[in-house]
């Protein structure tokens, strides 16, 4: 009889030998695709040698490989600063042990508040390699916000931008577990506060004192998500033995290459940007740092840089196209080979005129916090089915199920689960938020989705927005998108509200174009043209814009609060 010590062990080797044929394709795929086979010096086949041999799979790991292959390749552009692999590196140990000498170690959570620049990553990544947790939020969040956040994750320190001071400040009177000197200012002196460059950093070539054994087992990136219903949640990121190949599995299907200029128009507490952040990271591509989206900006950097790949919400395509021709035509944007939004729906017409400028490298990605990416629509899926999230990314299983766990039929709209190796491992502190988005091994964010014959997917709305109007369902995708139609419609969003008579009706909100003189009587029209009666909206209400929250997601919880 094998002792209990002996037979997990048996069974962890019998999974990696049937999934090594699998592991070898897609290896042997993405090194030559890639150019990765061309890049790996002897000094990098060295480390990654070492690194391997100790079990290592942090991510921030990725930048010591890099350090040791091409020490002096641009790793992070960022205004006028540029950081080669060598030295982020060195600064990402130096961020690790200026936190072991405030006694970090693993499980021990540090809470980062910036905008997208270099110091964000040395922190997450010098947490990651003593097994902390990093805890990711937004540069925008309030006071009351913070205090929720740092004392939900159990956060022994804030490391923050200077010009951030004034919640911070609000906050620390809140947080009394957090000592004087664990507030620490970056890009500024705040009085009583540690400074980032001269008081936590640790010197250059400082190297991590002894650490506790199975740490690689505990780092974790904490994101919250997003919050358009309530309180957020925070989904703990872990990093199992099978994400590396996950990740190589992703990037196997795409353009992506290891030349790569990689733009971060994201928020970097965002999951959006720091997935593909790691995808260009592990090729070894160089990344420019956006601090704050703005169109015309975006515009320039490709140019001014050569990029070859960005990742975006919707939102942030809307904008770009919402300059205007004749500023789109200024600007020099043939190096783009891969533009990969996630994150929100993406509507047909959007994703067209984005192809019709940029040319057919738009990738359309379904994926969460939670989940990881799932599905990916390519160029040609867009062309032939606009909207559409694609299939099932390879190592996914989805099912559409309804509400007794039963699987739905073709073309049926179902709550979509999905099971694969990058699964969150749940939510922090919330067990029950757990266990309610989990049936048999799956897991679900609350998206209703339906599959066409050709096996691709479509996300017809949130299970929480669905509307109920005189017994029949109506998806809020699905009004959205006849909508989105119309050519003077520039962005819509639609919601239920009570009705004495129906129980729900449909209402619209629409934001038009510039210029143009839509009203109610002409959109009644359009959609009766395209739409059952039950889905035609009984009310329609013009906006100057949608309330979205930070991440590019419509806040639709204030828009059935709007009175009309």
């Amino acid at each position: 009889m094998l002792s209990t010590t002996l037979a997990p062990r048996i069974q962890t080797l019998r999974e990696s030998l049937a999934g090594l044929p699998d592991r070898l394709r897609t290896g042997a795929r993405l090194w030559r695709q890639s150019g990765l086979l061309f890049e790996v010096s002897l000094s990098g086949v060295r480390a990654a040698a070492a690194t391997l041999a100790k079990g290592g799979r942090n991510p921030s790991l990725i930048f010591a490989l890099h350090a040791a292959n091409s020490p002096d390749k641009a790793a992070i552009l960022w205004r006028d600063r540029r950081l080669t692999f060598g030295q982020l590196d060195d600064r990402m140990t130096r961020a690790a042990v200026g936190l072991q000498r405030r006694a970090f170690r693993r499980n021990t959570s540090v809470v980062i508040m910036m905008r997208n620049r270099p110091e964000f990553l040395e922190v997450q990544a010098g947490a990651g390699r003593l097994g902390a947790a990093a805890v990711s939020v937004s540069w925008r969040s309030t006071a009351a916000e913070l205090v929720y956040l740092a004392q939900h994750c159990g956060a022994k320190a804030i490391v923050f931008e200077a010009d951030l001071w004034h919640a911070v400040e609000q906050a620390r009177k809140s947080l009394p577990a957090i000592t004087e000197a664990d507030y620490i200012a970056v890009g500024g002196d705040i009085p009583g506060c540690s400074r980032y460059e001269e008081d936590f950093l640790a010197p250059s070539g400082a190297t991590l004192g002894d650490m506790e054994k199975g740490v690689e087992d505990d780092a974790a990136v904490v994101i919250y998500t997003s919050g358009t219903t309530g309180k957020p949640k925070g989904a703990v990121r872990k990093f199992p033995k099978d994400a590396l190949h996950a990740s190589a599995q992703f990037i196997a299907e795409t353009p992506m290459r290891t030349d790569d200029v990689h733009i971060v128009t994201c928020p970097l507490y965002h999951s959006t940007a720091f997935g593909f952040l790691a995808f260009n990271a592990i090729l070894g591509g160089t990344a420019v740092l956006m601090d704050e989206f703005k169109p015309e900006l975006f515009l320039q950097l490709v140019e001014r840089h050569g990029v070859t790949t960005t990742a975006v919400v919707p939102t942030l395509l809307h904008r770009v196209m919402a300059v205007g021709p004749q500023v789109l035509a200024k600007h020099d944007v043939r190096s783009m080979r891969a533009i990969f939004t996630v994150g929100a729906p993406l509507s047909g017409p959007l994703g067209t005129s984005v192809m019709d400028h940029f040319g057919d490298v738009l990738f359309n990605c379904y994926g969460a916090t939670e989940t990881g990416l799932v599905t990916m629509a390519t160029p040609a899926d867009l062309r032939s089915a606009p909207g559409s999230i694609g299939k099932p990314l390879p190592g996914n299983e989805v099912r559409l199920l309804d509400d007794e766990g039963r699987e739905v039929g073709p073309g049926q709209v179902g709550e979509l689960y999905v099971r694969n190796k990058m699964l969150v491992a749940g939510y922090h502190n919330d067990a029950d938020s757990t266990r309610a988005s989990m049936r048999e091994g799956f897991f679900s964010v609350g998206d209703l989705a339906r599959k066409d014959p050709e096996g691709r997917y479509f996300i017809e709305g949130r299970k929480r927005d669905m509307v109920i109007s005189g017994g029949v369902n109506v998806y809020p995708a699905e009004v959205e998108g006849a909508l989105e139609a119309h050519p003077d419609v520039a962005e819509v969003a639609v919601v239920g509200v009570e009705d004495a008579e129906w129980g729900e009706r449909v209402r619209a909100f629409v934001v038009r174009r510039p210029g143009t003189l839509l009203d109610e009587g002409a959109l009644k029209a359009w959609c009766r043209e395209r739409l059952a009666g039950p889905k035609v909206p009984r009310d329609f209400v013009f906006m100057d814009a949608l309330p979205r929250n930070p991440t590019g997601k419509v806040l639709k919880r204030e828009l059935r609060t709007v009175k009309v």
